[in-house]
């Protein structure tokens, strides 16, 4: 299973179009970006999980964060205040803004597509990302052990799967590089 496969099982199908529309993309375009932008995402997550403590802050963010709501109501794409978050969450996930950055340079490299329009969409994304590990996971509460451990519940397989293509691309390689240095 990929991300965007994962969006549409959970509902989220709708607020990814509204990502399009909110930063310009076509329907296309935005499959593309979100098929190149998972790889990067969910090594973030992987590595985020891999501890106990770690583990622990997802399933915080999971219980607490109310991020079903961006698939269940797709016009909160379009508000700042859903960016915000996004941002925090990305802040959790590569550690830096100048990761965010590089991956949103890679993924403009690899894609053809403008990064000035990547780091609109990748806050928003990160949202859904969010989401829909919420529903897949109830909510933080069918979470196992840490990934190091060999837990996570649901979310094991799916973290470990929706990188799909982790290795093919340069994403995976700029994420570990750039953690070095941040």
């Amino acid at each position: 299973m990929n991300l965007l496969d994962l969006l549409k099982a959970t509902g989220g199908g709708e607020s990814v179009g509204q990502i399009a529309k909110s930063v310009g993309l076509g329907s296309s375009d935005t499959s593309k970006l979100v098929e190149a932008l998972a790889p990067a995402l969910m090594r973030g997550l992987q590595k985020n999980t891999a501890s106990d403590d770690g583990l622990a802050g997802l399933r915080s963010a999971l219980e607490s964060g109310g991020h079903s709501r961006y698939l269940d109501d797709p016009s909160l794409m379009r508000s700042k205040k859903t960016r915000r978050d996004g941002n925090k969450i990305l802040g959790h996930i590569f550690g830096s803004k100048d990761v965010s950055r590089n991956v949103a340079a890679a993924t403009s490299q690899e894609t053809g597509i403008d990064p000035g329009l990547i780091k609109k969409a990748l806050p928003l994304l990160a949202t859904l990302a969010m989401g829909a590990m919420s529903k897949q996971s109830s909510g933080g509460r069918d979470l196992g052990r840490s990934a190091k451990s060999g837990g996570l519940g649901p979310l094991g397989d799916i973290i470990g799967s929706l990188g799909g293509g982790a290795s093919k691309s340069g994403l995976d390689d700029i994420l570990g590089m750039a953690r070095k240095f941040f």
